[in-house]
């Protein structure tokens, strides 16, 4: 799997074998297939000298909202006939272990766990039977909301987009039978969601045709692709985790604003 790291105060991305304690160092650009592809190193270093990062630095996430039969259920809603997207700014973006900052502007914070899908190249109205071609793998998102400003405002954009308010990590896995994982979100070791993907409403192929009629995706962007019935307040002081068959775990503890 691909991780990205800092290590005396460099960047890099590696690959770690599941369940190994080392990475190999990864050097050249992942996105790239010309001269600059990535080329894997015989270098290994401990992942306990090493402090993970989001995995990639996306110049947008695109969401999808109400995409879980159970947790259109669960909302009282419809099933949406196409997907309902909406948009976090790439400052959302953190990584395993950082901290989520609960606004003073906010009363009712929210969790929802969701499998990120992250772009491997440029991709402008695609078809849904191309979008394997587009896609460098999945990795474990928390899509963190102010249920109290998204009611209030009518729509999305101030309650989505708070600094901290999407953790990705902690390590992308470039192949996974998407259709069939099984997704579990945590909060202080309690299990407040458990589903599976087998219950998106629109598959991952069909959300990227239908993002790339209306936007380009670039090397890097991130989709998340809809949460599971469960969904639920956070506080500070508390503890978040959700794993993702195939992937692993990314776990994040809610904070006061300073």
């Amino acid at each position: 799997m691909i991780i990205r790291y800092e290590r005396n105060g460099k960047v890099k991305h590696g690959w770690q074998v599941a369940n190994e304690k080392k990475v190999r160092v990864i050097e050249g650009d992942i996105y790239k297939q010309d001269e600059r592809k990535p080329v894997m190193t015989g270098l290994e270093l401990p992942i306990d000298e090493l402090r993970l990062l989001a995995p990639c630095t996306p110049s947008k996430v695109v969401c999808i909202g109400v995409n879980y039969k159970d947790h259109a259920i669960e909302m009282g809603k419809e099933l949406p006939a196409e997907p309902l997207m909406f948009i976090k700014p790439s400052t959302t973006v953190v990584g395993p272990g950082e901290a989520i900052v609960y606004p003073s502007l906010t009363e009712n914070l929210h969790y929802e766990g969701e499998l990120a899908v992250v772009i491997k190249k440029t991709a402008t109205r695609i078809r849904a039977d191309e979008a394997e071609d587009y896609i460098l793998g999945f990795t474990c998102a928390i899509d963190v909301t102010a249920r109290d400003l998204q009611q209030r405002d009518g729509q999305w954009t101030r309650a989505k987009s708070f600094d901290t308010f999407c953790p990705l990590g902690p390590a992308i896995a470039p192949k996974l039978d998407y259709n069939n994982l099984r997704i579990v979100t945590k909060v202080n070791g309690e299990v407040r969601q458990d589903s599976n993907t087998k219950q998106m409403v629109f598959k991952v192929p069909e959300l990227l045709e239908a993002i790339t009629a209306v936007m380009t995706l670039l090397p890097g962007d991130v989709v998340l692709t809809g949460t599971p019935s469960g969904v639920g307040q956070l506080h500070p002081g508390d503890e978040i985790s959700v794993t993702i068959e195939g992937i692993g775990t990314i776990t994040n503890r809610v904070v006061t604003e300073s």
